[in-house]
């Protein structure tokens, strides 16, 4: 019996040793995949996800599921063997009061399952709860400047607070359901054993059994009934890993709305002629109502696309278009030529440069993320790149330089400073088709102006679209498209359009009046 036992220790060792290293590999395994389909989504299926909800699936909702994992190769496997063993000797020992268990199963089964069923809506909504809390988390910490520079702080908190309490009384409902089921477990598993011993009793006064064999039956009723137990206590995770599985596989599962063709083409040398072709769009679950609606025109290579329009107009939208974030809803768009959903997705996006008017910046220094599309890229390179975005003479300027720590989303450096890097990061893979969408918003005229002609110098190839609210940035462009609720309503050059126009001309004025001419 002590070599039995120490063996039983040593399996029972290797078993939780083994488990854990099963199931926080299949953790990381499965966060892995669930991330890397992240990756793979486009624009549009990002839309169907809050921050939130990615962050709750990639954390609390991949716990759940290895909690589970973790019981199933501990306790689901050693319990049943358990259960099956405990009731072969008790029929061994005396069949008559095997019957027990014949009762005592269906009992236990049936209440087992109502528990399920009682906590699976409950995990689900435990969960959203806690997609919610993530998401009020999320946006303050993102824009504790905004609360503090409004005084917004106790509003905030109060939100939390209304935020965290519906979780709490949630979590409550939860935990309190699984209070009340493990006490009527253990009452059935008492009831059993007072009828194992009353009719045993019986038996050992009529001679038919002994003492001993109640005794070891009432053991192994025990052991028997443990593991029922102890896999009906389990419910309660097997019930929230089934929620959480769903929530996680909803991702995975999830097909990204932009993809390749079957037999994409791989772009070789590039002129950058794109055209529109009676383009129409409009986003998934806004009503049907389009974007843009019959945009219609031709950008040779070289040349450089203004946009302007008023807030609205689909202006972000139309150039959203081109790097294919989103697919057409109508008509086509060409790239010297070729069906861009003809064209490998890697291929075609190689060749686009952006900057947008919300910059992001990782964490790291300056030179990581001007060298963020092109990581092999030189010094000489990375310096010609800002020196092209007015942003050479800042970084300069600072004690470590390029090496300097911008901070989480940038938050070390102003609105212009940031807009420049994240030009430099566009125009250092020397992109056939840039595009500058409202990307120089936070820079003053004077420093857009030697952006503008360094694109003209470095980039004179360069297929260029700017989307500008500013009409000084788009004056000398060599195309202007006028858009107005999502459709082209003028196109031009400047003087052209202040002819034709009376949409161009009301802006032009609005903005420049008199002055400018002499702009």
């Amino acid at each position: 019996m002590i070599g039995v036992s120490i063996l039983a220790a040593l399996f029972m060792t290797a078993n939780t040793v083994f488990t854990i290293r099963a199931s926080r590999g299949f953790e990381a395994d499965l966060r892995e995949a669930t991330y890397t389909k992240i990756q793979s989504f486009s624009y549009g299926n990002l839309d169907d996800f809050t921050t939130g909800q990615l962050l709750t699936r990639l954390t609390s909702d991949l716990n759940q599921v290895r909690m589970v994992v973790t019981l199933s190769l501990r306790m689901f496997t050693r319990m049943p063997l358990t259960f099956l063993g405990s009731v072969a000797i008790m029929v061994a020992t005396n069949l008559n009061l095997s019957l027990v268990m014949l009762v005592l199963l269906p009992v236990t089964t049936v209440l087992s399952y109502f528990f399920i069923r009682l906590l699976q809506p409950l995990f689900t909504k435990v969960q959203e709860r806690l997609d919610r809390l993530n998401q009020v988390m999320q946006e303050n910490l993102m824009g504790i400047r905004v609360v503090k520079a409004f005084v917004r702080g106790e509003h905030e908190n109060k939100r939390f607070e209304k935020t965290n309490d519906e979780l709490y009384r949630n979590s409550l409902r939860v935990t309190q359901l699984i209070s009340v089921f493990n006490p009527v477990m253990m009452v059935i598993l008492n009831l059993g054993i007072v009828a194992v011993i009353y009719y045993g009793g019986i038996q050992v006064s009529t001679g038919t059994t002994s003492v001993g064999e109640i005794v070891a039956f009432t053991n192994y009723l025990q052991n028997a009934m443990f593991s029922i137990l102890t896999l009906s206590l389990m419910a309660g995770n097997v019930s929230a890993a089934n929620v959480s599985s769903g929530r996680i596989l909803k991702i995975i599962d999830s097909e990204p709305y932009v993809r390749n063709a079957q037999e994409p083409v791989n772009l070789g040398e590039l002129r950058g002629r794109v055209a529109f072709e009676g383009v129409s769009f409009r986003y998934k679950g806004n009503g049907g109502a389009p974007v843009l609606s019959d945009i219609t025109f031709t950008a040779e290579p070289g040349e450089r696309v203004a946009i302007l329009g008023a807030t609205g107009s689909g202006k972000s939208t139309l150039v959203s278009l081109i790097p294919r974030f989103y697919d057409v809803t109508g008509g086509r768009i060409t790239l010297d030529g070729l069906d861009i959903r003809d064209i490998y997705l890697e291929s075609l996006r190689e060749k686009i440069g952006i900057s947008t008017q919300d910059t992001m910046l990782f964490g790291g220094t300056i030179r990581d993320n001007i060298k963020y599309g092109k990581p092999d890229a030189s010094e000489e390179e990375v310096v010609a790149a800002a020196k092209a975005a007015q942003a050479h003479e800042f970084i300069i300027g600072f004690p470590d330089r390029y090496d300097t720590a911008v901070g989480q989303r940038g938050v070390t450096l102003s609105g212009g400073q940031k807009q420049r890097i994240a030009i430099a990061r566009a125009l250092l893979i020397r992109p056939r088709i840039l595009i500058l969408d409202d990307s120089t918003s936070a820079v003053d005229a004077e420093t857009e102006y030697r952006i503008e002609q360094a694109l003209e110098t470095i980039l004179k190839d360069t297929t260029c679209f700017i989307v500008a609210q500013r009409i000084s940035t788009v004056l000398n462009a060599d195309k202007i498209l006028v858009l107005d609720e999502g459709r082209i309503v003028a196109e031009g050059t400047h003087r052209q359009l202040l002819e034709t126009s009376p949409i161009y001309r009301e802006i032009y004025e609005s903005q420049l009046g008199d002055g400018g001419e002499k702009l």
